[in-house]
């Protein structure tokens, strides 16, 4: 049996002190895994969250995706900087909080796109800073940064699961993993068997468990059943993770682009789909 967990982003935009309830929510509702996306991490309740954690007993990871000001393909290099040391500071956050993963869009600033295809450069520029970062998390302990590629729109420069393989690869750190998403590789992935298959069982470290359209997952056109035994086949262990976003989002819905409800209540998105995902899981053994 898979480990389920539910991103906070189902629910808030921005997580602080006035979300901590929602460990208690998710752990109530049979997730075994709170996914915290780290929106700000200059005013992120760590200490709040790390209390929580041990209060509620429930595991914990985080995604990112990084701002602008710190894009790591960035000509200028002290806009880099800027993006390793955001980075920095996350690594320190998921450590404090007892995080293993960082997944998401770390590697570019999520959201941009330059209008052409990725460069050179580029891909010199983000490898090397996210060198620096990778080794910065080695030296603490055992935490993985899982890269995730995403649909065309939200990023140029990793889309697809062959291209986050190579990043990794480049890196050389060993600390560095894929984060797969059923949303986006449904949107750039020719095979969603041969991604995973691309990631195998030494570079698949994240998974996300979306819907086509961001909706309940098992309503829409992910062909789960394929998917599951792809994981399977190559011997993921890791967590399979329910995100999606509200529609009342102010800061990040033009990288979400999310404009309707896809149920009644957050709730009942997180709740249908953990029960459809166990499901089909169980149809399999």
């Amino acid at each position: 049996m898979y480990k389920y967990g539910a991103n906070s982003m189902i629910w808030t935009e921005v997580f602080s002190v006035k979300d901590l309830p929602l460990l208690d929510k998710v752990k109530a509702m049979g997730f075994d895994i709170f996914d915290i996306a780290i929106v700000h991490p200059e005013i992120f309740p760590t200490k709040q969250v790390k209390a929580k954690v041990k209060e509620v007993g429930i595991e914990v990871v985080t995604t990112r995706g990084l701002e602008l000001r710190g894009n790591l393909v960035s000509p200028d290099p002290k806009v880099r900087r800027v993006g390793i040391d955001i980075m920095k500071h996350v690594v320190d956050i998921n450590y404090e909080i007892g995080s293993k993963i960082i997944g998401g869009v770390s590697y570019a600033s999520w959201g941009y796109v330059s209008g052409k295809p990725r460069t050179d450069d580029e891909w010199k520029w983000s490898v090397e800073a996210m060198r620096e970062i990778a080794q910065y998390a080695k030296q603490n302990g055992d935490l993985v940064i899982a890269v995730e590629p995403v649909n065309r729109f939200e990023t140029h420069f990793l889309n697809i699961a062959a291209d986050a393989v190579k990043y990794c690869k480049d890196i050389g750190t060993g600390n560095m993993k894929v984060h797969l998403d059923t949303f986006h590789m449904m949107h750039e992935e020719s095979s969603i068997v041969e991604a995973v298959m691309t990631c195998g069982k030494e570079y698949l470290g994240y998974v996300h468990t979306c819907e086509n359209n961001r909706g309940i997952p098992g309503t829409g056109l992910v062909p789960w059943v394929d998917f599951y035994q792809a994981l399977h086949k190559i011997g993921y262990s890791g967590g399979l993770v329910i995100e999606s976003f509200n529609p009342d989002f102010e800061e990040l819905n033009k990288n979400c682009a999310i404009w309707r409800k896809f149920a009644d209540t957050e709730e009942q998105l997180a709740a249908q789909g953990l029960k459809n995902l166990k499901a089909i899981e169980s149809k399999l053994n």
